[in-house]
């Protein structure tokens, strides 16, 4: 049977209670029309664009923090090519991953081997996202796999060990070492997929 894909969730929860938790002290600290995005990110220690990339404005995530709501990871947008959605996938993951509240979550994944499984299985759900684009638009089909290898190992072998910032350039060649690699499209030989920790909708509970 085939599976249906769910919205991968999770990956942003420490993000969003972060962010609520700046708002909610700002507000008890001055009048609320002095509230703007870069400050609520500066409490929170989140960039600009994450605030913006998930709640598109300040009335918003007012509302939001009013009802305690709390979005789910948003799905990467489709550009129109692999190498577009590439592009945006990365650079929204290092603004997550470089926030001090996921610099947490990755400590806390560290230790505890269940919830680092758990995280496996949604960064290659994000990835069988983009290859079912390029499946559908006819473009030659990535192995989520692999771009897990080649793209998400880097960044938190830099991030979280190195403790660098991901420029745009270098986020850039890793999409040109991504896109020209023989090996992209190629299942893994003998080395076990990270299918087996993804969750789908129609699958047995």
């Amino acid at each position: 049977m085939a599976r249906t894909l769910i919205r991968p969730g999770g990956r942003s929860e420490r993000i969003q209670v972060a962010v609520h938790k700046a708002v909610k002290e700002l507000i008890s600290e001055m009048p609320a029309e002095n509230l703007t995005i870069a400050l609520v990110a500066a409490r929170a220690e989140v960039p600009p664009s994450t605030i913006y990339r998930r709640w598109l404005t300040l009335d918003q995530l007012l509302v939001d923090v009013a009802n305690e709501r709390f979005l789910p990871d948003a799905i990467p947008p489709d550009t129109g090519s692999f190498r577009g959605d590439l592009e945006v996938w990365i650079e929204q993951t290092v603004d997550d991953l470089s926030s001090a509240p996921m610099r947490a979550v990755l400590g806390e994944r560290l230790i505890n081997r269940k919830i680092s499984e758990v995280a496996a299985g949604y960064v290659y759900m994000n990835f069988c996202y983009l290859t079912d684009r390029c499946a559908a638009r006819g473009e030659p089909v990535p192995s989520a796999d692999r771009l897990v290898d080649m793209v998400f190992a880097p960044l938190i072998y830099r991030i979280f060990f190195a403790n660098q910032t991901i420029t745009k350039t270098y986020q850039l060649e890793l999409i040109e070492q991504v896109i020209s690699s023989p090996l992209l499209t190629r299942p893994l030989s003998d080395q076990l997929s990270l299918d087996g920790y993804a969750l789908f909708e129609n699958d047995p509970q």
